[in-house]
This record gives C-alpha cells, sequence and structure tokens, in this order.
C-alpha cells in the first residue's frame, strides 16, 4: 500500500497541494495545505518545486493531481493536458521525469468532488431538503458545483464499491418557469445564442440576475461585479441585490431537481463547491427546496431525495487522493 501521495488541485487561479496518508481501514487524511498562485510560476512544475521546497526537498512519489479541465479516461489522460483559465499544459507521460512521481492519476477536478462525496462520512454534509437522512448506499448521487461555472457529476454506489462519472451538465438548456425568469432569459439572449444554466447558476450569473430585475422595475443601477453583488445580497445590505440572490437559489434548486431526474439521482443530490457553502444560510431560508421537488407528476419522488452541502474544507485535494485509491487499487481492496 503507498501510504503517502501528493495531492494537487489546480484551478485557474490558485493550485492547492496537500499531502494524503492512506490507513490500512481505507482512511484518508489530509495534512495542512498549501496554496501557491498560479500566475506566480511560469509552469506546474515550477510550482511543484517551490512546493517541494517547502516541504523540506522531498515529497512522496506518487501524485492525485485534480485539474479544472478536460483530462480525458481515468488510466488514459490526454497526451497534452490544458487549463480552462490558467497557461499551464501537463503532458501525463512525462510526469515521472519532471516530477519523479512513478504512480500518478489525473482527474477532472469536479470529478475529484464526487469522489470526495463518495468517500466523506456522513458529519462532512449539511442537510438541505427532503427527508433529513444519509445518502443512499445503494443507486447514484447526482453532484452539481456552482462557481465560477457548473460543475455536474453523478456517481453511483453500490455498497462499498462505486464509481464516478464526470459530465458536462452545466451546459444544458436553462429552462425559465416564470416571467421573471423570461426576463432573465431575454437579456442573456441579447449576447448568446443559446443560454446554458451555466450562465444563471453560477457566480457570475448573478450579474445578469441582478440587472434583469433592475429593468423589470425600470431602475438604474450601478455596474456592480459579482463579488459586491453577492456580498450585498448575502448580507441583506440591498434589496434588489438580496432578491437576485433568492432567484438564484430558486433557480439552482429547478437545475439540481432536474438533473437528479436526468441523472435518477435518486439516492440523494449534493451541492458542493465553495459558492455553495458560502450561501448556505441562505439556501436553507430560501426557496431552493420547493423548486428542487416542484416536478408535476414526479414531486412525491422528488420530495423523498436527499439533498445534501458538502462541507468538507479541501474536498479537490481529499477526492484526488480518493481517485488515486480508486484507480490503483488492487483486486483485494488495497492501494498498489
Amino acid at each position: 500500500m503507498v501510504p503517502e501521495l501528493v495531492v494537487v488541485d489546480i484551478g485557474g487561479t490558485h493550485a492547492r497541494f496537500a499531502i494524503a496518508s492512506l490507513g490500512a481501514d481505507g482512511s484518508i487524511t489530509l495534512d495542512e495545505p498549501e496554496t501557491l498562485h498560479t500566475a506566480d510560476h511560469a509552469s506546474f512544475q515550477t510550482a511543484w518545486e517551490a512546493y517541494r521546497q517547502r516541504k523540506g526537498g522531498t515529497l512522496p512519489p506518487a501524485v492525485s493531481i485534480a485539474i479544472a479541465g478536460p483530462v480525458g479516461s481515468p488510466g488514459k489522460p490526454n497526451p497534452v493536458i490544458r487549463f480552462t483559465n490558467n497557461p499551464w499544459i501537463i503532458r501525463p507521460a512525462l510526469i515521472e521525469e519532471k516530477l519523479g512521481a512513478t504512480r500518478y492519476t489525473i482527474v477532472n477536478d469536479f470529478a475529484a468532488v464526487a469522489h470526495a462525496v463518495a468517500r466523506a462520512d456522513d458529519s462532512q454534509f449539511l442537510h438541505l431538503a427532503g427527508p433529513d437522512q444519509p445518502l443512499g448506499r445503494e443507486g447514484t448521487v447526482s453532484v452539481i458545483g456552482p462557481g465560477t461555472g457548473l460543475g455536474v457529476a453523478h456517481l453511483y454506489r453500490s455498497g462499498s464499491h462505486y464509481r464516478v462519472q464526470a459530465t458536462e451538465g452545466g451546459h444544458i438548456d436553462y429552462a425559465p418557469l416564470d416571467s421573471i425568469e423570461d426576463a432573465i432569459l431575454a437579456r442573456l439572449r441579447q449576447r448568446h445564442l443559446r443560454v446554458s444554466v451555466e450562465r444563471v447558476v453560477a457566480g457570475p450569473g448573478i450579474v445578469d440576475i441582478y440587472q434583469a430585475l433592475a429593468a423589470l422595475e425600470g431602475r438604474t443601477v450601478p455596474e456592480r461585479d459579482a463579488i459586491e453583488i453577492w456580498n450585498l445580497g448575502t448580507a441583506g445590505d440591498d434589496s434588489l441585490a438580496a432578491a437576485a440572490v433568492d432567484r438564484f437559489c430558486l433557480s439552482l434548486g429547478s437545475v439540481a431537481g432536474d438533473l437528479a431526474l436526468a441523472q435518477g439521482g435518486f439516492a440523494g443530490v449534493v451541492i458542493a463547491g465553495g459558492l455553495g457553502y458560502r450561501i448556505r444560510d441562505t439556501l436553507l431560508a430560501s426557496g431552493f427546496g420547493s423548486r428542487f421537488k416542484a416536478k408535476g407528476r414526479f414531486e412525491s419522488l422528488m420530495a423523498n431525495i436527499p439533498v445534501k452541502l458538502i462541507v468538507h474544507p479541501q474536498p479537490g485535494l481529499f477526492g484526488a487522493a480518493a481517485a488515486f485509491v480508486s484507480e490503483h487499487q488492487t483486486p483485494a481492496g488495497e492501494a498498489e
């Protein structure tokens, strides 16, 4: 069994590193993560070297890397992996030569989050809607992460075994349910021929929601970025921003319910990502749960799905370690 490995979670702005320890009982523990700014390093290799120096000059010879971008299939990564929002590239064939890692896993960042959902214990979840019970141990769990974009994955559980599938579910069509959402869609259609749910149910979407609500009321409002609107809305310091946040929560509930129906996520639905955690109190007080189950003839089915928020502090790093174990485990169930 590999006792330790380096786990890395790389996004557009930050690269987070940690050492994961794998217990004989299957447990995964992380040391204190280190965060590096991608803009401060010319490549992933130089960032790796900086982290290695911080750790005293040596690192375990195994690594699992969660990447914000397409990576290929498990065990068969793309020959050249490019990031969505930073200029780094990774060539998996050169990992051993460049990093000194003899064993590696490369996983999509949101697939890593789904691995975290599969392995986290019940204490790492906050109840949002539906029956207040743990996620099912059998069947499909849908995982949805509103952040800079909208991450979507699902995992299928059968007892102690599970399998993760990353998807591009954030790019399904946005479906308005009332006249206010019709107005939001009309605003977005001025710039986009096709409007996906990611245009609304992701962090930056709050700007278009806010501007659409202002236009409905015939109000002129100052140009505000997403961070300012989120801060004003969640604090209740601006009624229009608060209305935009509430509308976001409604739309997130609708989208989460649609994805559960599409994926068969009847064992549970998990909201993940930093944005979901930051607005957890707002989600609980909003119409999120009502919208989630408002699926006509299937309302009773939806009402019986537990909906959770994962509150693990580092789901990307934890999930990267879980993905490594899943890929490299032997038939006996132990990591090689």
